[in-house]
């Protein structure tokens, strides 16, 4: 037996060894984005932090309802005292009980508490639009992984197909080399060619398995299971017109957290400016205090307060400023951000037209290499082109389906990447 022959047998045991195990789990977009929704780590942190701005606005809007306290008070003292002998040195025993409750109100702060309430209200706004942020992310990262193992699925049977056209070269050529009718460079290009091929199939199961822990992770998923996806390499959001590149952005939940954070801003100049205005607060209180348990002795009282800011070394001049100069910088960041988010959108816009323009051209060119390899095939084999002409057309069949899968997988990630340019969650009912 020749040496092409045992390489052949080598490298058809190594094809049909290279199959990857079957998945134990098949999962669906949507199953992807049930297990997004409930288990990502970042969407988790970003609604714990709609759940801390909203205690802090609890927080801050406690101090316009009655402060309300009870005490208990209980102690003894002892006194001594001591004459001119030492028989005539007494000591007395005091015993003293209280109990009441006292609250106080405040009145009047100029506006200063309501500010700050309205200032923590934009807060939770400002949350809530960054939780729809991180789910735009959330969405985009799972998409890219969901597609990644689905490109990497596919390429597995593209690189079959590669290896089957390479080991059917092989073939032929060794005949023709036994017979004489080609030369040892063309049998060792066969067997490079199939080697390249054999090498790729198993690299294309390899990327299966890195594909399946990244979409692990983006699934929120704390353990790794094998698994595989179902899914069409179809593009769902053409947008083939043109949108309102504005509008989106406008509703952007990037641009609607910067407006929170310049509403929230103002209100902190509102507030700052409030500190100038007295504070007026009232008091009343009630409690019960004597020698004995249960004390008899009744008191109560009611009182207001009022504070007046005089001079503090500018304390509260540097606050307005501090304030001021914070809402100019969110002011600022709120019409960068825009601007942004408009180049973005017409960015991913154009990105997604020419990917699914090129999907269109890749599918030409690889229906056209493949009209080319039969032809070639048939030329070939009765001697009416070289093998020099007859490999480069191989070659390009080879490069149009790797091609061709590379721009549905890309027009795939520039889709996703449209999507999440507009602001869309995961919630977004399309691919």
């Amino acid at each position: 037996m020749n040496s092409a022959k045992i390489f052949l047998l080598v490298v058809l045991f190594l094809c049909f060894s290279v199959h990857p195990a079957k998945a134990e789990e098949v999962l669906t977009w949507q199953d992807c984005l049930v297990e997004a929704r409930k288990n990502h780590p970042d969407l988790i942190s970003a609604q714990e932090n709609i759940n801390q701005q909203k205690a802090g606005k609890a927080i801050t809007a406690s101090a316009l309802y009655p402060q309300i306290n009870s005490n208990l008070d209980a102690s003894t003292k002892k006194t001594s005292t001591s004459g001119g002998t030492t028989d005539s040195a007494r000591s007395t025993t005091t015993d003293s009980y209280a109990y009441g409750v006292t609250g106080t109100q405040l009145l009047f702060d100029g506006t200063k508490t309501i500010n700050n309430v309205n200032a923590a209200r934009e807060n939770i706004k400002g949350a809530q639009q960054n939780y729809r942020f991180t789910s735009s992310t959330v969405r985009l990262n799972l998409r890219s992984a969901f597609i990644n193992l689905l490109k990497a699925q596919e390429l597995i049977r593209v690189a079959e197909d590669i290896a089957k056209i390479r080991r059917d070269n092989l073939e032929l050529i060794t005949l023709r080399y036994q017979s004489g009718l080609e030369h040892r460079g063309a049998l060792l290009t066969a067997e490079a060619n199939l080697a390249e091929a054999v090498f790729e199939l198993s690299q294309a199961k390899r990327d299966v398995v890195l594909a399946q822990r990244q979409l692990t992770k983006e699934m929120g998923r704390k353990e790794f299971k094998a698994m595989s996806v179902k899914g069409e390499f179809t593009v769902s959001d053409t947008a083939k017109e043109k949108p309102d590149v504005e509008a989106l952005a406008i509703n952007n939940p990037s641009f609607l957290e910067r407006v929170a954070s310049k509403n929230a801003a103002s209100f902190g100049i509102k507030s700052a400016f409030a500190n100038f205005s007295p504070q007026l607060s009232g008091s009343a209180g009630a409690n019960r205090s004597s020698e004995h348990w249960p004390p008899q002795n009744d008191q109560w009282n009611l009182g207001l307060s009022l504070t007046m800011p005089i001079f503090e070394g500018g304390l509260r001049l540097a606050q307005v400023s501090q304030a001021q100069a914070a809402y100019n910088q969110a002011e600022a960041n709120e019409r960068s951000t825009k601007d942004g988010i408009i180049v973005t959108l017409e960015q991913k816009w154009v990105t997604l037209q020419d990917a699914l323009e090129t999907v269109d051209v890749q599918l030409k060119s690889l229906n056209a290499a493949e009209e080319r390899s039969k032809i070639a095939e048939a030329q070939y084999s009765t001697g009416f082109i070289s093998f020099d002409n007859w490999i480069i057309i191989e070659n390009d069949l080879v490069s149009a389906k790797k091609a061709y899968l590379n721009s549905q997988a890309n027009a795939l990630l520039a889709e996703a990447n449209w999507i999440q340019a507009k602001g869309e969650t995961l919630e977004y009912a399309q691919n």
